[in-house]
């Protein structure tokens, strides 16, 4: 193990690509990740595409930003709503940034920083049209693929997710570990 821990949130209507490929990615880096359902109204989330994805625990009281090194909010507009609504876990992902832990938030999930009160001082990214539209005005928005600006890691969709998680592992790991699942998955340095 790579002595790192992250929490993944699973919301009914997450974008199963993202969260996906983000709980792999890191796990295939040694990364001990928890996937943490939020409001899931079955014993499984159903994700934006009907895929039905279990959590390894539901939020709870007990989930403590100093047991962990990141949290990554996947997209989906159903992700995006349910955890904007949720109070605690806005406050958990704020207790992650304010403690210099690597936040990440990918396509409709950057609305997620902006609801949890993530400063606007960030430039982030996020998936174009109506996501864009409420975030350009609020942070220094980019189209870039993958924005990293001091511990706030953001990216666009689920054409970015290998290079969004691949990102994670560099910052969470090393870049060792990030070049050598490149390899590994055969990604290569373009995504």
């Amino acid at each position: 193990m790579s002595g790192k821990k992250a929490i993944v949130f699973l919301t009914d209507g997450a974008e199963e690509m993202e969260f996906t490929i983000a709980v792999d990615v890191l796990r295939r880096a040694k990364v001990e990740v928890t996937v943490v359902g939020v409001d899931i109204e079955k014993e499984y989330a159903l994700c934006s595409r009907g895929v039905k994805i279990s959590a390894d625990i539901n939020f709870n009281d007990n989930l403590n930003a100093a047991d962990y090194d990141a949290v990554i909010i996947p997209g989906g507009a159903g992700c995006a709503k349910t955890l904007s609504a949720h109070t605690a876990a806005l406050k958990l992902i704020m207790n992650f940034y304010n403690n210099k832990k690597i936040v990440a938030f990918v396509c409709a999930g950057t609305l997620v920083a902006k609801a949890a009160g993530i400063p606007t001082h960030h430039k982030v990214t996020s998936y174009p049209g109506p996501v864009r539209e409420q975030l350009k005005d609020v942070y220094n928005y980019s189209e870039d693929r993958v924005v990293v600006d001091d511990n706030v890691i953001t990216s666009r969709s689920p054409g970015t997710s290998f290079l969004f998680a691949l990102t994670i592992v560099e910052h969470l790991v090393d870049l060792k570990t990030a070049d050598a699942l490149r390899d590994e998955m055969l990604t290569g340095c373009n995504l």
